[in-house]
């Protein structure tokens, strides 16, 4: 199987990458189009700031790459939030997969968002194997909102989606590589799509 994890600018790539070994799979790291098209699976990681990475992603023509793929993608953090419709950090338009809008973390909570936090609601195929009473690993400033595309919620601050599904495109809010055995079964059941 031919595993792609997009490099465009944002960190967190070689921590997925590790991940990933770990269950046996030799990802590619990898902006080429050619590449990219052809994989079997393709993770968009992210840690960095939304306006940066989609000026990345335009210049590169990769935004209308990702939006056209037909293979499983995953997105990881920023990754996720950048498959949404806009985000307020930068007031920066997105890739516009997902039906949501990123906000900041609203409430009397400190922010960013870092550390564990459960996730709840669960629904859908990344998700098997798990009761939606696990902890993930967390570490962000801005969150989507909830709506038709939410398949996990976690509450901080507010209630907000921990991960997001629509056709081929599934998204993460937390970091599955750093979130132990049940983050490792999130990443594998991905790799089962």
């Amino acid at each position: 199987m031919k595993t792609v994890i997009l490099k465009y600018n944002a960190g967190n790539v070689r921590s997925v990458a590790f991940a990933l070994e770990r269950l046996g799979v030799n990802p590619m790291i990898s902006n080429q189009e050619e590449e990219i098209r052809s994989a079997d699976k393709v993770i968009i990681p992210g840690v960095g700031e939304a306006g940066t990475a989609m000026t990345f992603l335009k210049a590169q023509r990769l935004d209308r790459l990702i939006v056209s793929l037909k293979q499983p993608v995953l997105g990881i953090c920023l990754g996720m939030q950048l498959m949404c419709r806009n985000s307020e950090e930068g007031n920066t338009v997105c890739l516009g997969i997902f039906n949501q809008d990123v906000r900041k973390i609203q409430g009397a909570v400190k922010v960013p968002h870092m550390g564990w936090n459960n996730i709840g609601k669960i629904r859908g195929p990344l998700f098997e194997g798990l009761n939606g009473e696990e902890y993930m690993y967390y570490v962000h400033g801005y969150c989507a909102g909830i709506g038709a595309d939410t398949i996990a919620v976690t509450e901080y601050g507010s209630e907000y989606s921990a991960a997001l599904s629509k056709g081929n495109f599934y998204g993460v809010q937390f970091h599955p590589e750093k979130s132990g055995e049940d983050g490792a079964r999130i990443l594998e059941n991905f790799l089962k799509l």
